[in-house]
């Protein structure tokens, strides 16, 4: 799929990997829906951006939410071909901490943003997608969700996170087989540690270590070149079924 052709919904959006994501399309003529809880700095975003980009405050936990994001997107833009799933949290929590075992709801809290989320914004938009008339290949659709390494090295205190990665990791191949009838592609990107606005309330010398762990380049990954990685996953019809590891060699330890 051409860049220009592009119609996309971009969850998490307004900020870190969804905002880079946005951006870069919105630069090859693409058009973008940026759908974020977020609505201040969604808002600018989208403004900043100009004509071919619109805010939809969006919780992708919400079935009704997600479906009134792609009414509003179709509306703006006549179609959806593209969907990015970057919105997740990170929440970290032992198994048994220092007040007992986690609370359930704080353990459901990151499954059903990273995991349920995603497959709500999956299925909404693959149901549109093929009813899309069919490009090169019968192409009608692609769609790139976002996992982590901790999906295959999870760390102490990541086992909502990691298993919540894993899962988005471990569908994409089931879901790009489903759809392969249907035109439309799923690849997943598993990050490893990149610079976002969660990352820059670390202190600097936590910053630094983290740094220090990448094996090549040392430093961390930055939103642009997970934008620049999901811009060439539309465009390459050859890239399906697999989860690419964007991480620098990073291993990441037990803790």
């Amino acid at each position: 799929m051409e860049l220009k052709s592009v119609v996309a919904l971009v969850t998490g959006g307004a900020s870190g990997l969804g905002e880079a994501t946005a951006e870069a399309l919105v630069a090859s003529c693409g058009r973008v829906g940026i759908c974020d809880m977020d609505e201040a700095r969604g808002e600018a975003v989208a403004a900043r951006l100009g004509s071919n980009a619109i805010f939809v405050k969006t919780d992708v936990t919400d079935e009704k939410s997600v479906a009134a994001a792609l009414d509003r997107i179709v509306s703006a833009f006549g179609t959806v071909n593209v969907a990015v799933n970057c919105a997740g949290v990170a929440t970290p929590g032992k198994l048994v901490g220092k007040r007992g075992p986690i609370p359930m709801e704080a353990y459901e809290r990151v499954i059903r943003i990273n995991l349920f989320g995603t497959v709500i914004v999956c299925r909404l938009c693959a149901e549109r997608m093929m009813a899309n008339a069919p490009g090169e290949d019968d192409e009608r659709g692609v769609i790139i969700n976002t996992a982590s390494v901790a999906a295959f090295e999870g760390q102490v205190g990541q086992a909502a996170y990691a298993a919540s990665k894993a899962a988005v990791a471990g569908m994409t191949l089931p879901l790009a087989r489903e759809l392969a009838d249907s035109g439309i592609r799923v690849m997943t990107i598993a990050p490893g540690i990149f610079w976002t606005p969660m990352m820059a309330g670390l202190p600097e010398k936590a910053q630094a270590a983290l740094s220090q762990m990448m094996p090549f380049p040392k430093r961390m990954g930055r939103a642009p070149e997970y934008a620049a990685l999901a811009a060439h996953i539309i465009q390459n019809r050859m890239l399906n079924g697999e989860t690419i590891r964007l991480d620098a060699a990073i291993r990441m330890a037990a803790k």
